[in-house]
């Protein structure tokens, strides 16, 4: 949903109407703009996927400020935003400590923390907003591990996860598997951060690396679904565990793990021979992108599974009879 295009506002209200979508009085802040001939622009848009509320901004050069006072005025249940700078360079201060941040930065913010964050120039941001009683960990917890999410072995996991979800926000909002998505994002991001902090001592760390396990191995497989050599063996060592423990979670879930990633393949190869950029690929070669070493054995078990050859999914699709 469109919050702001500044465009559409008279240049006299631009400012105001900025700091009104940034400020309320439940999330109170201070906002310096940077001086500009072409004056403050803005686009801010909003969506829901599941629970979780998603937030991107497009604007020119600011800085946000949010004080030891505006935090003592903090009227609503406090939250953890989530969010990749994916224009231009931002920048951070907090507790005395700077960052600057990229389009392969993660960066987390504790709304019960003084902070200044914003950007010079043309910039923007894709934020998510995470209820601080749902991640349920300290506040200290989430600003240590602000400053080194790159040192835990899950960074690369949940940025792909989270750079996935903002590839089409709008179909994620109607989704009939929103909630699930929400739950299992809110998992990925709890566990980076009690990862990042490096707390290992602390029960809250063992318990939340222990609750998300599943969550983890199932984002880890659907990122490298297309790569043959996913082996029980290889997922059990990215996540450290033993393969019987990988099968042992597994089966808590409810899921077999062997026949999961084959109905994931078959519903990745249907879509892709759904869809009119893969019209002039071979289905063999679309078996191949979708992990399969054998095109025989991808369309005896694709036949199986829907009642159709890939070749005649593939015209029902073209002429529209799906």
């Amino acid at each position: 949903m469109l919050v702001l295009d500044l465009e559409t506002v008279p240049p006299a209200d631009r400012t105001e109407a900025f700091h009104h979508a940034m400020t309320n009085d439940s999330v109170p802040n201070q906002i310096v703009h940077e001086p500009s001939d072409t004056g403050v622009r803005a686009r801010m848009e909003t969506w829901r996927v599941g629970s979780l509320p998603l937030f991107s901004t497009h604007n020119s050069g600011f800085e946000l400020h949010r004080t030891a006072a505006h935090v003592r005025r903090q009227r609503s249940n406090p939250v953890v935003s989530v969010s990749l700078q994916h224009r231009g360079v931002g920048r951070a201060e907090t507790g005395g400590r700077r960052q600057v941040f990229g389009p392969d930065d993660i960066t987390v913010f504790h709304e019960l923390v003084p902070r200044v964050y914003g950007w010079s120039g043309d910039g923007a941001s894709q934020a998510m907003v995470f209820d601080v009683d749902v991640l349920g960990l300290p506040v200290e917890t989430v600003v240590e591990a602000s400053f080194q999410l790159r040192a835990s072995p899950l960074y690369g996991l949940v940025l792909r996860h989270l750079r996935s979800i903002w590839r089409a926000p709008d179909a994620l909002a109607l989704d009939p598997g929103a909630g699930a998505l929400a739950q299992a994002t809110t998992d990925l991001v709890r566990a980076l951060l009690v990862s990042a902090a490096d707390e290992p001592h602390k029960p809250v760390v063992r318990s939340t690396m222990d609750d998300t396990l599943l969550t983890r191995i199932m984002t880890y497989v659907r990122q490298h679904l297309t790569e043959p050599d996913l082996t029980p063996e290889r997922i059990a060592a990215a996540h450290g565990v033993s393969v019987r423990r990988l099968y042992g979670v597994m089966g808590q879930g409810g899921v077999s793990l062997e026949q999961w990633i084959i109905s994931e393949r078959l519903e990745e190869a249907r879509r892709m021979l759904a869809s009119a950029p893969f019209d002039r690929f071979t289905i063999a070669s679309i078996a191949g992108r979708c992990g399969w070493t054998n095109a025989s054995h991808f369309s005896r078990r694709f036949q199986a599974a829907f009642g159709m050859t890939p070749r005649e999914w593939r015209r029902l699709s073209r002429d529209g009879d799906v």
